[in-house]
């Protein structure tokens, strides 16, 4: 079978990865008040450590094939995995802080971007083109769907933003592991890929850019930038599909029903 790879979650699994979820939920609602002009992306990182140990949830991120920080803040043209640091958030900034999470062996994963002070008319842009991409992509993660919808979604929806997708970062199946199967690109064919089938537990996380969405590696081997320098935006979230609705774990808000 074409899902033979994907390890399909009971109800009862699900629920277990929905606590992790629910944490970073609320660690993004509580940052939307700490960032702010002046701060440093360190004091983003020794905020969240403080958020997990009162919580009780590990950071999946640390130590992960050698990452050094407990979560990502990846500022103007960093796309994903930037190391928290010196650098200290100024008026116009972009910065998207990722967290992974651990709670009794489950792992969520979310990304939220923020904007930092006044911003220009092309980040305000860029930014409700990720947001929009976003949810885009998880109106077509639906039992019944194929996994091209969701990239065919996303990318339809970057483009009447006028943004380009970084096409070679992808979303993930998630649960025991951080990373499993299926792989999510965020471009995608109609009708084409996995079937969507209930139990599938996985991250919708597209990174928009103003431009051409060409990638480099900077001297830290990990932080992945845009090759010409323009800013990006990425909006995460873990997902569960069911026969009749697709849950987002990662929002209290968005949850999708279906008539069948």
């Amino acid at each position: 079978m074409e899902n033979d790879n994907v390890i399909l979650k009971t109800s009862p699994e699900v629920a277990r990865i929905s606590k992790s979820c629910k944490i970073i939920e609320s660690i993004f609602k509580d940052l939307g008040n700490f960032i702010v002009p002046g701060i440093s992306t360190k004091e983003i990182e020794k905020f969240c450590i403080n958020s997990m140990s009162k919580k009780q949830a590990k950071s999946s991120a640390f130590g992960y094939k050698g990452f050094p920080s407990t979560i990502c803040t990846s500022v103007n043209s960093v796309a994903v995995h930037g190391i928290p640091g010196d650098y200290k958030l100024k008026e116009g900034d972009i910065i998207t802080v990722d967290i992974i999470l651990n709670v009794d062996g489950w792992h969520g994963d979310g990304a939220y971007t923020y904007l930092i002070g006044n911003v220009n008319n092309d980040l305000r842009r860029l930014y409700k083109a990720a947001k929009e991409s976003t949810s885009a992509g998880i109106k077509a993660a639906r039992a019944g769907n194929r996994i091209g919808d969701i990239g065919y979604a996303i990318s339809e929806t970057a483009s009447r933003w006028g943004c380009s997708i970084i096409d070679e970062l992808a979303g993930h199946g998630i649960g025991l592991d951080v990373h499993e199967d299926p792989i999510i690109l965020p471009i995608g064919e109609l009708n084409m890929g996995l079937p969507i089938v209930p139990g599938m537990v996985f991250t919708i996380e597209p990174v928009l850019t103003l431009g051409s969405g060409k990638m480099a590696t900077l001297d830290d081997t990990w932080s992945i930038v845009t090759a010409d320098g323009q800013y990006t935006a990425q909006f995460e979230h873990t997902i569960a599909i069911f026969g009749k609705h697709t849950n987002v774990l990662t929002s209290s808000i968005l949850s999708f029903h279906f008539m069948i």
